[in-house]
């Protein structure tokens, strides 16, 4: 293998987040020279937003940053370098199949490329929203239901994943009020019919539709929203003692465009068992792609198969073709 000369790389990962962390470390520990490209100030990604990690294997309780400071310090140790406020603006394929990678410190060259952006949630952008994230406003009732057990919780939104976790947080919490811009859910029937018979089995879901959230109240924990009736513009004061925001995912990938292939909502096109792109060298991991699972868990599986196929790409190009089977692409509509 050529020595790679100064901003010359074998891979690089573009977000740390723990997609990227999880990569970095898989392609650092094999000896890969590993650039990893963060555009914030710190790595971590929306784990940053966390105060309480309950659901990673291997810890019972961990604070989000200081996970995330494990990952930082471990993908170090291996030789993994790490740019904060980097933000790849575009990347480039040469012809011989390397590429540029270009960002607002200058141009970095690697072999493979590893997209790993990650993904924002939808905000609402009200009063107190982001004051009480992580401490009171969750997007994510997997997570964090098990924390409102026996508590009062509001949950927003109407399309498929508000039902699934509106029905979830009804296993923890002693009372859930769905929020609903509409008079009908926008999610599948059959989530609709299940949420309304757990609704009537349980006895602890009501429904508030035709609303919205305008404010969300409390001093150092939440304890109300502004509850606003949409047909007649009436507002109320509704107490509770969390907020989970449903409202959808915003992928960190409108610069990718025309690079790489994007489904209907810009969303990374992969092949879920190799995580690759259409564009050979180039693989893609975490919340990002079609069908991520949305778990820090299954972001760290992502990475960890993107740099084990990178390794397999680099040591055997023709792999790439050799393994696109028809009917594997189609399944996974890469």
């Amino acid at each position: 293998m050529a020595e790679l000369g100064e901003g010359q790389y074998d891979v690089i990962i573009v977000g740390a987040g723990p997609a990227g962390l999880a990569a970095g470390l898989y392609a650092a520990r094999d000896r890969f020279k590993t650039l990893m490209l963060e555009k914030n100030g710190l790595p971590g990604g929306q784990i940053m937003l966390t105060g309480r990690i309950e659901n990673y294997p291997g810890y019972e309780n961990i604070p989000g940053p200081a996970l995330v400071d494990h990952m930082v310090k471990q993908v170090k140790s291996f030789g993994a370098e790490l740019k904060a406020n980097c933000p790849a603006e575009r990347i480039e394929r040469l012809d011989d199949g390397s590429f540029t990678v270009h960002t607002a410190k200058g141009a970095f060259s690697a072999r493979v490329i590893i997209l790993s952006p990650g993904s924002d949630y939808r905000r609402l952008d009200v009063p107190g929203e982001k004051k009480h994230a992580g401490a009171g406003v969750s997007y994510c009732g997997t997570c964090d239901a098990p924390f409102f057990r026996d508590k009062h919780v509001v949950s927003i939104g109407g399309g498929n994943t508000a039902v699934e976790e509106a029905i979830h947080l009804a296993k923890f919490a002693s009372k859930v009020t769905v929020v609903h811009r509409r008079a009908e859910f926008r999610a599948q029937k059959i989530l609709v019919e299940e949420l309304h018979r757990v609704a009537k089995e349980r006895g602890n879901i009501e429904f508030k539709l035709e609303a919205g959230v305008t404010e969300i109240l409390g001093d150092k924990k939440v304890d109300a929203v502004t509850l606003k009736d949409l047909k007649s513009g009436a507002a109320e004061r509704f107490a509770c003692d969390g907020v989970f925001i449903f409202v959808g995912m915003i992928p960190n990938t409108g610069w990718l465009k025309g690079f790489v292939e994007l489904d209907g909502n810009d969303f990374i096109k992969a092949d879920p068992a190799y995580m690759r792109t259409r564009v050979p060298g180039v693989f893609v991991a975490g919340d990002c792609r079609t069908a991520a699972a949305m778990q820090l868990a299954t972001a760290c599986g992502d990475g960890v198969v993107a740099a084990m196929m990178m390794k397999q790409h680099l040591k055997d190009p023709a792999w790439w073709t050799r393994t696109a089977e028809p009917e594997a692409a189609a399944a996974g509509g890469w």
